[in-house]
């Protein structure tokens, strides 16, 4: 029974200073301006905002690096498009996005592919009148021929350069012949040609 009695006096004694509590906490309450608690509750709840505001702002910034997708030489499909935009003039300027797109979904390396054209094609400075005229843009022969002769004549340029990637990619990479020195001998008869290319190719990397 004396242990009933002290637990029921403690319990009395909590409950007693929980009254006084809340009493002592409802005076304060009535004594403080209206206008000072809605600045207190406005305050707390401009901390809570900018907290998600800045939550939203870290998530924005994950998500972007997150679609940052790299495609070749650690850049973007955009950003290979400007590197090898910066060497593509005349009748080939501007069509870096096509030349990188269709390269890799090729499997054919756009610097190698590039270097080719210019040195074919002399479109670092202007293009020759096989690519401004039948937009020919690696030295292919075929039907049917631009102005008569043996070299091939496309539509477009953007056709030729597909073509181009095309003739690269089944009747060189298919092969195994992946680069300037082991395209050389089957691509061009002049033994200098794979240090040509490599030449652009190194102009092509440095811009």
């Amino acid at each position: 029974m004396k242990i009933f009695r002290l637990i029921n006096e403690k319990v009395m004694a909590v409950f007693m200073v929980s009254m006084i509590t809340l009493i002592a906490f409802s005076s304060f309450l009535s004594n403080v301006d209206k206008s000072v608690l809605e600045n207190m509750f406005a305050s707390v709840n401009n901390i809570e905002k900018q907290e998600k505001l800045d939550s939203i702002s870290e998530l924005t910034k994950e998500s972007n690096v997150t679609k940052r997708v790299i495609v070749y030489d650690g850049m973007t499909i955009s950003e290979l498009s400007e590197k090898l935009n910066r060497s593509m003039k005349s009748t080939i300027a501007g069509k870096g996005e096509l030349l990188a797109s269709y390269s890799l979904e090729k499997g054919v390396d756009p610097y190698l592919a590039l270097g080719i054209m210019l040195l074919e094609t002399g479109c670092n400075w202007t293009c020759s009148y096989l690519t401004r005229v039948c937009n020919n843009v690696g030295g292919m022969k075929g039907s049917p021929g631009c102005g008569g002769g043996s070299y091939k004549s496309f539509a477009t340029i953007d056709e030729g350069i597909m073509k181009f990637i095309d003739n690269l990619a089944n009747n060189y990479y298919a092969y195994g012949l992946t680069t300037p020195e082991t395209m050389n001998k089957k691509y061009a008869e002049s033994s200098t040609w794979a240090m040509k290319v490599n030449n652009y190719i190194s102009q092509i990397k440095a811009n």
